[in-house]
């Protein structure tokens, strides 16, 4: 595969993420609660990851590797339920712009483990991506935004184990099938969960039945494909840019909102969407002509 391959992977598993706002409020809309949400969407992605194991081609691991695995997979299960507590006490506009700060910590990560510097350009491409994410989650026009800081703290959490996952994803066990990699990052997550949110609703088949289709929608958009896709993409891209592709999340949110919820979206975050579109765009065209002069 080419590079723009594998970036063209991990951006689609940003996009991934960006559906999941959509079914988790049509959930809600149904009257289901979020540890029912959270914990069926992980039980049902877990579930899903390792049907498709069965399916694929095996390779031995050790207790080691396994071990890592999962662990890595801790940062997946918390981004979740750090992100649901921001948002018991922020607005969900400013609950996303404080999980969007991930777009400059995975760079700090990748400087400070990696040794990478993050060049001008890619600053520059940060930026135009904190920019636009303000204007995309519609913040700078909306009257009586709450700001508390329990609430930061937890947004702020939030954006540190999505970096930390994402830097997991291009770092941890390089050699692993994807697929299996996937499900393996996905129990660390539900056992992660599950910790926090105890799986009550197994017990209660009229909540069990009624979350299926949420939670299937829900798993296979939060749970299987995103660790399959990062696993595929991360370590050929690098978690620096890689948390710049998987920024894709917020223009998908805005366009759910508007194609499937019918919510009213104004100009300003349509720009904002852009804006974060055209960061994508050129610290990824950068990258791609960069990798072409080290490998000609």
């Amino acid at each position: 595969m080419k590079f723009w391959h594998y970036a063209l992977t991990v951006f689609l598993g940003g996009c991934c993420y960006g559906i999941l706002s959509t079914f988790v409020k049509l959930a809600y809309a149904a009257g289901f609660t979020v540890s029912a949400v959270t914990g069926g969407q992980y039980f049902f992605g877990v579930v899903l990851a390792w049907l498709v194991v069965l399916f694929t081609k095996k390779k031995k691991l050790t207790r080691i590797q396994i071990s890592k695995l999962i662990v890595s997979g801790v940062p997946f299960g918390l981004t979740g339920i750090f992100y649901y507590q921001a948002l018991q006490t922020l607005n969900a506009s400013l609950a996303i712009v404080f999980l969007f700060q991930f777009v400059w910590i995975g760079a700090l990560l990748e400087w400070v483990f990696h040794k990478k510097k993050p060049t001008k350009r890619k600053l520059v491409s940060i930026g135009l991506l904190l920019v636009g994410s303000i204007l995309a989650a519609n913040v700078m026009f909306q009257e009586h935004l709450a700001l508390s800081w329990q609430g930061s703290i937890w947004g702020m959490l939030a954006a540190l184990t999505f970096s930390t996952f994402v830097f997991l994803s291009s770092s941890v066990e390089k050699a692993t099938p994807p697929v299996l990699k996937s499900a393996l990052l996905s129990t660390g997550g539900v056992l992660t969960v599950f910790i926090v949110f105890p799986p009550t609703f197994l017990f209660d088949l009229d909540i069990l039945m009624g979350l299926i289709p949420y939670g299937l929608a829900l798993g296979i958009f939060g749970v299987v494909l995103p660790p399959l896709l990062f696993s595929i993409g991360m370590p050929h891209v690098g978690s620096g840019l890689g948390t710049i592709l998987t920024s894709s999340e917020l223009p998908v949110v805005v366009t759910m909102s508007a194609l499937v919820l019918a919510e009213p979206i104004s100009l300003p975050q349509w720009i904002g969407v852009v804006i974060i579109l055209g960061g994508i765009v050129s610290s990824n065209i950068r990258s791609d002509h960069s990798r072409s002069r080290v490998t000609a």
